[in-house]
């Protein structure tokens, strides 16, 4: 097919994954703001903070249906529009019952939507022969940077969360409607049969999605619950507990930005190793931080140590199947099960002892991926076509 094509594609999933990553960048920080207003206690917060991950693990499994019906381009902008309106929905919530309901909405959209852009990008990838994914990654952390700082600001000056995340969601609905005009418009190949509704993981899906697993509950537990740690153990004010994780999102920004020069340099293997070291180093730093001084560069190794592991998740799920959309989906329900497990069990082991053994647990994890790296061995040798390329229209839309 037109490689310009290709690479308006690219442009266009890359500003998608940018969207993506704002919506969760503006809720991240507004978190302390939810549990003040609402009153609620470190354990209340983690079951509330684990709906989105529960959401996303139910509906990840219809993405790729939807994905197959509907076709590349118009999956990613209905369910990306979806995720984007559905950040106006926690802030508004008048109590704990209807703050799980909400995230409960909020992340069902969020993996419906992550899915089908992650397999735009793997297509994408797969079409310019060379490894793009952890570049895309890095710019849906640009885009949680951004929109974080938008946070920071907003909480500093107290603004009400509720005019804050209820602006922002406009704003992206409008502005995801226009980034997917360039995307490609895959097409499933006729003889293809349309994906179950639901189904378990492909077993090639499992291996790849335990080293994903960790990464996930890493950056998950770290991005929901970093400014809540810089309040309350380190003493920090709102607004500089709010900026911590804008230097989280910055540094895995920066990592995923360089990660596939470091990938295409080391290999999947050598690159997941380092990283597992960096993010234990991370994780200890936070473990015995008792000043933002010290927090914060600890969430930032944190941040660096676990960039690029989700990315080569997806690129070697991608790989990994006949339907690249159904092994994406089986890896992604896996690792969105971390982000299930992670908000209730840092929250209720704090309740039970402190957030530091909290983040004592994320350490161990990490460090795991030292020893899981050679499951992604290959993830970054993508095919200059796929073996079986679905039809692609090039109309506009």
């Amino acid at each position: 097919m037109d490689q310009s094509a290709v690479r308006r594609a690219r442009i266009s999933v890359a500003a998608v994954f940018a969207m993506h990553g704002a919506v969760q960048g503006s809720f991240a920080t507004r978190i302390p703001w939810v549990q003040d207003r609402l009153d609620l206690s470190a354990g209340q917060l983690g079951v509330a903070l684990m709906m989105p991950a529960l959401g996303a693990s139910v509906a990840m499994p219809l993405a790729s249906r939807i994905v197959h019906r509907y076709g590349g381009r118009a999956a990613v902008r209905g369910l990306l529009a979806l995720w984007c309106a559905a950040l106006a929905l926690p802030a508004a919530a008048p109590g704990l019952p209807w703050l799980c309901l909400a995230l409960l909405v909020f992340g069902a959209s969020a993996g419906m939507a992550d899915v089908a852009m992650n397999s735009q990008g793997v297509e994408v990838e797969q079409r310019l022969g060379r490894s793009i994914m952890s570049g895309l990654h890095g710019m849906w952390s640009v885009g949680g940077l951004v929109a974080s700082g938008f946070g920071v600001l907003a909480a500093h000056a107290g603004v009400d969360a509720r005019l804050h995340l209820g602006v922002m969601a406009a704003v992206l609905v409008a502005g995801g409607l226009v980034a997917t005009r360039g995307l490609l418009d895959i097409r499933p190949a006729a003889e293809e049969e349309a994906p179950p509704r639901f189904a378990l993981p492909p077993r090639a899906a499992l291996a790849i999605g335990l080293v994903g697993f960790c990464a996930v509950f890493a950056e998950g537990g770290s991005a929901d619950w970093c400014a809540v740690y810089l309040k309350d153990i380190t003493g920090a004010s709102a607004g500089l507990a709010a900026a911590c994780y804008s230097g989280f999102a910055f540094t895995m920004a920066g990592a995923r930005l360089a990660g596939d020069a470091v990938v295409r340099r080391m290999g999947p293997v050598r690159a997941v190793r380092l990283s597992g070291a960096v993010a234990t180093a991370g994780g200890l730093l936070v473990v015995v931080a008792d000043t933002p001084a010290l927090a914060i560069p600890g969430f930032a190794l944190l941040g660096v140590g676990i960039a690029i592991v989700v990315p080569l998740a997806f690129a070697a799920a991608g790989k990994s199947g006949s339907n690249p959309s159904q092994a994406i989906a089986g890896v992604a329900t896996i690792t969105y099960t971390s982000g299930l497990v992670a908000p209730a069990a840092i929250g209720l082991l704090a309740e039970a002892t402190s957030l530091t053994a909290s983040f004592g647990l994320v350490t161990v994890l990490v460090a795991a991926l030292v020893l899981s790296a050679g499951t992604l061995r290959g993830a970054a040798t993508p095919a200059t076509a796929p073996a079986a390329a679905p039809a692609v229209s090039d109309a506009t839309s």
